[in-house]
């Protein structure tokens, strides 16, 4: 499992990320992007522009991402006509998220805060009751929190020898790059290696009534309103991170896993990892580098490709990244068996 921060880092950012936070609503209209291509005028100040929230814009306004780049990089005068021309023609009130004086998000006015910060404040004592947890993984990436944690109080044997553990993942994004959720989690102690079953999972989005304003713009702070809304909502994820070490899940994934172990691939392993590769939607670089864990570990079957594939994950620059190929190892291990036979026979 890749590696990320201690977790005496990624409190101390996380308390910093909270106080260098400002969001707003802000109707389009009063809304101006720069002719520079890379700030944003909201109020009367002017704010560089991360990359999501280009990206955000661009999806909004209906301006396919290749070409706002080319246009940003080339010709930033006119990638500022076409969104103020659709900013002042379709006007709509969007949230502003920004830190460090920066814009991290652009999102729907029915966007609803769950910050990080809160998160942590809430989840954490809970983790602490559920005691016997390691945690093999923590980061906070530009747009997502992470915790990976294990228990050496239930795990299993796949294959004699082949120890795995439950686990489970806790997720967050402040900036609309998914829900709040919480994952289980495989962890093989042979490899360090985790496997996330995605489609067993909590998740909760961040959408919720929009918020009524007759001001162009306005400053978003947190009052007691939305603090009781808060208070309520991470009360209730508490008790789902209480009950995620479920016995019965983790035992039917193990199960699953002992059946993949006994499913062979029967063409060439290259070909059925290209196969696999056009099938999760992994570039050529990752498959390749599917393809050579597979090959050194020598087990060529349904339960070894998801093995290759969570090796791989480690080796895997950005954390977003190899965290969804943890995510695709798990629907690796859930395919049918009709599905292995379009990939491996």
């Amino acid at each position: 499992m890749k590696q990320g921060r201690e977790l005496s880092e990624l409190v101390r950012e996380i308390e910093r990320q909270e106080h260098s936070k400002e969001d707003f609503i802000a109707d389009t209209s009063a809304v101006r992007f720069d002719e520079d291509g890379v700030h944003l005028r909201v109020s009367g100040e002017e704010y560089p522009l991360r990359d999501l929230p280009h990206r955000q814009i661009g999806e909004r306004v209906g301006i396919p991402y290749k070409y706002y780049a080319k246009m940003r990089d080339e010709a930033p005068e006119l990638l500022a006509t076409n969104i103020n021309h659709w900013f002042q023609h379709k006007p709509e009130k969007r949230m502003i998220r920004l830190m460090d004086g920066e814009v991290r998000a652009f999102l729907s006015d029915r966007y609803q805060r769950r910050d990080n910060f809160n998160m942590f404040r809430y989840i954490f004592p809970v983790l602490d009751e559920i005691g016997n947890l390691e945690l093999k993984s923590s980061e906070l990436t530009e747009g997502k929190f992470y915790m990976k944690l294990t228990t050496p109080e239930i795990q299993e044997e796949v294959r004699k020898g082949d120890v795995v553990q439950a686990g489970l993942v806790i997720s967050n994004s402040e900036v609309g790059l998914g829900a709040f959720s919480v994952q289980p989690l495989i962890y093989r102690l042979v490899c360090d290696n985790g496997m996330i079953a995605a489609d067993r999972s909590f998740r909760k989005y961040h959408v919720g009534r929009r918020i009524s304003t007759d001001e162009d713009i306005q400053m978003l702070y947190s009052d007691e309103a939305l603090a009781a809304d808060e208070h309520a909502f991470w009360l209730k994820a508490r008790d789902v991170v209480m009950s995620a070490l479920d016995e019965d899940i983790f035992y039917s994934l193990v199960a699953e896993m002992s059946q993949a172990a006994e499913r062979e691939i029967r063409i060439e392993p290259r070909d059925a990892v290209q196969r696999l590769g056009k099938k999760h939607q992994l570039n050529q670089s990752e498959t390749d580098g599917v393809l050579q864990n597979l090959l050194y570990e020598s087990d060529f079957t349904q339960f070894g490709t998801v093995n290759a594939l969570t090796r791989f994950s480690k080796e895997v620059e950005d954390y977003d990244r190899a965290t969804e190929i943890e995510a695709t190892a798990g629907q690796v291990l859930t395919l049918s068996p009709s599905e292995w036979k379009e990939i491996a026979a």
